[in-house]
């Protein structure tokens, strides 16, 4: 049977690491890994995480499963944090899950279960692994325009024009800020206008929310979702906590499904659970379990939204010092969209030749397609980043 096997694309991200590790330049930039960094190139243990992991370690009794959809206080606390007081409980059904990427598989798993013949309609550009999961389960998949290289900004109107094409049942994904790989975001009245049009053609919203409170803060980051939830019938949210809280490796996040109808909560968190027992059973839980102990603390949590807040501020910091410097040096404030963008990321627009001459000549590493993580500079680095873009003619 192994023989039949065929050998598997490579992941562009992870062979772009392997590069990078292998260039022997010490200038070299590392702006393709996904990840958070701090000014010495570091992914820090938040403060209020490695304190409620010595709690941990002295309370937890039993390492038990908590349950088929995970510890439901875990549930309740991100449901709080992401929905606030938009819908109430009844309306969401919730499963824990392996990271947001756990997530979007599950619901995805979901909507195959309910409506096979679902289209799913994502950004063009999107998240890689939203198109290779799809792939991989054999759903269609059609993209509706988003990035506008050549402003840098949105293309609303191809947006809207291609969600008009959408089928009653059909599922609408949307990044519920700091999109990714873009780092260009609608505003709250071009997210109002898109939801009329999604409930206009009876598409389904599913948000993938993976950087909450790295953009303007946990409040306005969840805005858009909770409008979302306010205003459809029904709602998929994929959540992670990867980002906010730093924990990457513990691989927590989770799936709600929201509902206006209450009534159909009970047989769509049975759902939700049965997906789970059929693709890992019980899901992890330390990550969840520092989560709901630093959502409830009023101490840990206010030190966690203090240092968050650092994290985004820094990352702002950076797109501004970015943007200024390209402003000097090329004389012209066509990058000035690289400070209006949020989140680690930003796509600057340019051609797969400039981002490999970029690596070649100056030892800096982004995506193929442009993207480049934010938080992988520092303020020595900005320089070497803005005079390098400026060399290459982008």
């Amino acid at each position: 049977m192994f023989d039949q096997l065929k050998e598997q694309p490579a992941d562009k991200i992870l062979a772009l690491m392997q590069a990078f590790r292998e260039d022997p330049r010490e200038d070299k930039i590392d702006l393709g890994v996904g990840v958070y960094k701090d000014a010495h190139g570091n992914t820090p243990i938040m403060r209020a995480v490695k304190a409620a992991e010595k709690r941990l370690w002295d309370e937890e009794t039993t390492k038990a499963y908590t349950g088929l959809a995970g510890d439901p206080l875990f549930a309740e606390r991100m449901r709080d944090l992401v929905l606030g007081d938009s819908v109430s409980a009844e309306q969401v059904a919730a499963v824990a899950t392996p990271g947001g990427t756990g997530a979007v598989r599950q619901g995805f798993d979901m909507v195959r279960l309910a409506n096979p013949d679902a289209t799913i309609h994502v950004s063009d550009p999107t998240w890689p692994n939203h198109l290779s999961i799809l792939k991989h389960m054999g759903l269609p998949v059609a993209p509706y325009r988003y990035f506008d290289s050549d402003t840098g900004g949105v293309d609303f109107a191809g947006m809207i024009a291609d969600i008009l094409k959408a089928r009653p049942g059909d599922i609408v994904l949307l990044h519920g800020c700091c999109h990714n790989p873009t780092g260009a975001n609608l505003s709250m009245v071009e997210w109002k206008h898109a939801i009329e049009k999604i409930n206009e053609v009876g598409a389904i919203p599913m948000i993938d929310l993976a950087y909450q409170g790295f953009g303007d803060g946990l409040e306005a980051d969840a805005a858009a979702t909770r409008a979302v939830v306010e205003a459809c019938p029904e709602t998929i949210i994929a959540a992670s906590c990867s980002k906010n809280f730093g924990i990457y490796r513990e691989r927590t996040g989770i799936l709600m499904a929201v509902s206006q109808d209450p009534s159909r909560k009970k047989v769509t968190q049975g759902t939700l659970a049965y997906l789970n027992r059929q693709n890992y059973s019980f899901p992890p839980d330390h990550g969840a379990r520092l989560v709901l102990m630093v959502l409830g603390d009023d101490e840990l949590r206010a030190d966690w939204e203090a240092e968050l807040e650092e994290v985004r501020t820094g990352m702002l910091e950076l797109r501004r010092l970015l943007a200024d410097e390209l402003r000097q040096r090329s004389n012209s404030d066509r990058f000035e969209f690289l400070a209006e963008h949020r989140g680690m990321f930003s796509r600057l627009g340019c051609s797969p030749e400039m981002v490999e001459k970029l690596r070649a000549d100056h030892g800096i590493y982004m995506v193929g397609d442009s993207r480049m993580n934010i938080a992988g500079l520092n303020r020595d680095t900005v320089p070497k980043l803005a005079q390098a873009i400026v060399d290459v003619g982008i």
